[in-house]
């Protein structure tokens, strides 16, 4: 497949009022490309407009509000992004939310709440928008999973299930659009500094005092910054890389999965305590409480 050209295309990315997808505005935009940009936070969203028009004022960037919890408001802004770009070069699902507690500590309507943003909006946008990928030659599909798709720590039924969904989903048509042409890479980011741990919703079963400690911890080990997630992913896309890892956040631990995939969670418990200088029980408590940790990275849908 040859290298991806971003100049004179348009890419749609979801959750782009902050974090990686707000990166990832910039960063096309510098590259030539035209933006649909998709948030439910408008008045982030209006910002990062006007920031890509300032430096990029040759983009076209256009803008549509929703929450993808909702089917059927996602439907509708998925058609009418059909029809107003009836070719679209690059579509980046991007957008996700975190849910703080164990699968025994979150109601149903929680976890289906985080399936819907997380794996549900991305094979809808994907679906509606595949026509419009398939008529654009050397199109190019980016769906971002998480570290937490190729491990799931204890505290994170929801989003680790939503994250190797989609992880499944990648792969799958991955080996379905390549005879269309179409390039299709699954993201699996470390831990990127973006807003999604402080916005991630706590379950009903889980004490506040518990999930805030966890938080505070594990947002110490967000370091990498969006901009270079986004570079990275970017370089994916050009190069057809149909599996991009963002840092050793990421691939050490996918290296642990691969040679002890029934014991890697201790491991990691043991390590990333001794990284930050903690004793081994307060990662224990911290992951239990469902604190979504140094994997969750997704650019938050509500940012």
């Amino acid at each position: 497949m040859r290298t991806f050209v971003f100049t004179a295309g348009t890419a749609v990315v979801t959750g782009a009022a902050s974090g990686i997808g707000e990166a990832l505005a910039h960063g096309l935009a510098r590259r030539g490309s035209d933006l649909v940009l998709i948030d439910r936070d408008a008045e982030r969203l209006d910002a990062v407009v006007a920031a890509v028009r300032a430096a990029y004022p040759d983009r076209q960037v256009a803008t549509y509000v929703v929450d993808l919890a909702d089917r059927a408001a996602t439907a509708r802004v998925a058609e009418e992004i059909r029809v107003r770009h009836p070719r679209i070069r690059l579509l980046v699902n991007n957008a996700g939310v975190a849910l703080g507690g164990r699968f025994d500590q979150v109601t149903l309507d929680e976890f289906n709440w985080l399936l819907d943003i997380n794996f549900h909006a991305v094979v809808q946008l994907t679906h509606a928008l595949l026509p419009a990928l398939k008529a654009e030659p050397g199109a190019h599909l980016v769906n971002v999973s998480s570290l937490f798709g190729l491990i799931a720590p204890a505290g994170q039924a929801a989003y680790s299930a939503s994250k190797f969904a989609v992880r499944g989903f990648t792969e799958a048509l991955r080996h379905e659009l390549v005879d269309d042409g179409i390039g299709v890479t699954s993201v699996h980011p470390g831990g990127i500094a973006t807003r999604i741990a402080r916005n991630a919703r706590v379950g009903s079963g889980v004490a506040p005092e518990e999930y805030e400690t966890g938080r505070r911890q594990f947002e110490k080990l967000l370091s990498i910054p969006p901009a270079k997630a986004a570079d990275v992913i970017l370089r994916g896309v050009e190069r057809r890389r149909g599996r991009v890892l963002i840092g050793w956040s990421a691939k050490l631990p996918d290296l642990l999965a691969r040679f002890v995939p029934a014991s890697y969670n201790r491991l990691l418990v043991i390590g990333l305590n001794a990284g930050a200088g903690r004793p081994a029980a307060g990662a224990h408590t911290a992951q239990a409480a469902g604190t979504p940790g140094p994997a969750d990275v997704s650019a938050a849908d509500p940012a």
